[in-house]
């Protein structure tokens, strides 16, 4: 097991984060798949409204490969397909039956797996509905089964403080989780699995498997930053990456026979009453997380991370990879000579604000509390990018579409934490460039 330090990010010192509690809930009406939410993806329907579907009926399939295909998180009567935009398939709602069937999968069991041939295997996971759950680096899109990875990173969890923790969601599974890994290892020769975490149960229970431990400040043990701090060849680049929870749900398909749709995850936040881990389904819809659980004031619904997540609402439901939901305040109400305080209680890295000698949790909201100028080349986006690219550079390179030069710079290095701009002192989304960059640049590879 290596043990190293992550010296860059930054900590996020936002208060709400949930306790290690558990609570499971009851079974919701409805659950849903949202297409728009998994990135590159091109779903083509196979169902239509008004159709019986079991758990475990594929929904979609993606255009660019179909033997990539996504499972119903439940089995009932297809009630709605939303469109957004474009005719872009955002939701697929299905109605759940008070009793529901599932699809048969094959079972196989531990020994089966170390003898099995690697293309069943991929074959199995594929009809199994868990094959989008290996994304590869860079780009973060759905691994390709037909190009062997360099190596797989399972992550077990985030310096992100609203991420399900693998103390909580490995209690009693600790069996299960090395099934998975078994599983890993068919696909790879090379496997890897970190964490952040410094709790007991983590590093005494998990030990046999950790080959690495991340110490350090948001994002540290995110699998793109460990991927460029362990590589050692440009092929290294397109590693393949699990998270630790999803690992579980390879070892459930193939031990039970069924697509696997239980889920731990968290609500926290500063206007959640009951902050907490949640064991629930996949698919689930918000109101049915936050009922009686929030405080009685309008704010934002963070679904996914703080940073790295999207905007959701009441009526909407967690996506195919999110696993946290953060209720934090709009901050669109305005301070009285808020020009003129120290901002002791105002989360900022900048010396601007007392806040910065001040190392207790901040109820943070989404104003921005600025609006956007022109870069002044402070570096602070640099001084926190885990990977050491210049973001400042890289951004200017992008605005004078200079891309040869702009990967130079170490464009697709990012792994997208946010952290340049919410530092930005000029308000500029970085981020998003660098993002959205990433993405043309790879639709055009392809």
């Amino acid at each position: 097991m290596i043990s190293f330090h992550i010296r860059k990010g930054f900590r996020l010192n936002i208060s709400g984060e949930p306790s290690h509690n558990i609570e499971e809930l009851k079974k919701p009406d409805r659950v849903a798949l949202l297409p728009d939410k998994i990135p590159f993806v091109k779903p083509r329907l196979k169902v239509q409204v008004g159709d019986a579907v079991n758990v475990g009926t594929p929904l979609f399939e993606d255009k660019r490969n179909p033997d990539v295909i996504f499972l119903s998180p439940g089995g009932g009567k297809i009630t709605q397909i939303n469109f957004g935009a474009r005719r872009v398939i955002e939701e697929i709602v299905i109605a759940l039956d008070p009793e529901e069937v599932y699809e048969d999968f094959p079972t196989i069991s531990l020994s089966e797996i170390e003898n099995i041939d690697k293309t069943a295997l991929i074959q199995a996971i594929m009809k199994g509905g868990l094959w989008p759950l290996f994304r590869e680096l860079p780009f973060r899109d759905i691994a390709n089964p037909d190009v062997p990875p360099p190596s797989i990173i399972a992550t077990l969890d985030s310096r992100e403080p609203f991420q399900p923790l693998p103390e909580v969601y490995l209690k009693n599974k600790i069996d299960a989780f090395e099934f998975g890994i078994k599983i890993l290892q068919k696909l790879s020769e090379t496997v890897f699995i970190s964490t952040a975490s410094d709790d007991a149960f983590t590093l005494k229970e998990l030990k046999r498997y950790l080959t690495h431990v991340c110490k350090g400040v948001y994002p540290a043990n995110d699998p793109g930053v460990l991927n460029f701090h362990i590589k050692k060849t440009p092929e290294e680049n397109r590693a393949w990456y699990i998270d630790g929870q999803d690992v579980l749900r390879l070892a459930d398909l193939f031990k039970s026979g069924r697509y696997p749709i239980e889920k731990t995850l968290v609500l926290g936040g500063s206007l959640v009453k009951e902050r907490k881990h949640i064991l629930t389904r996949a698919g689930v819809p918000l109101r049915h997380l936050t009922r009686g659980r929030v405080k009685n004031i309008t704010g934002r619904y963070i679904v996914g991370g703080v940073f790295t997540g999207h905007t959701g609402s009441e009526e909407s439901y967690m996506g195919f990879y999110e696993k946290s939901l953060v209720l934090i305040s709009e901050g669109d109400k305005k301070e009285f000579f808020g020009f003129a305080r120290p901002g002791f209680n105002k989360p900022s890295r900048s010396r601007a604000f007392l806040s910065f000698f001040n190392r207790s949790d901040f109820p943070m909201d989404c104003n921005c509390h600025g609006e956007e100028r022109a870069c002044i080349n402070c570096g602070s986006c640099a001084e926190v990018c885990p990977v050491d690219i210049l973001p400042q550079l890289t951004y200017k390179c992008i605005l004078a579409d200079e891309i040869e030069e702009a990967l130079a710079h170490g464009m697709l290095d990012c792994v997208e934490c946010g952290l340049c701009s919410y530092v930005c002192p000029s308000k500029i989304e970085l981020s998003d460039v660098l993002k959205n960059t990433k993405k043309a640049y790879y639709l055009e590879q392809i």
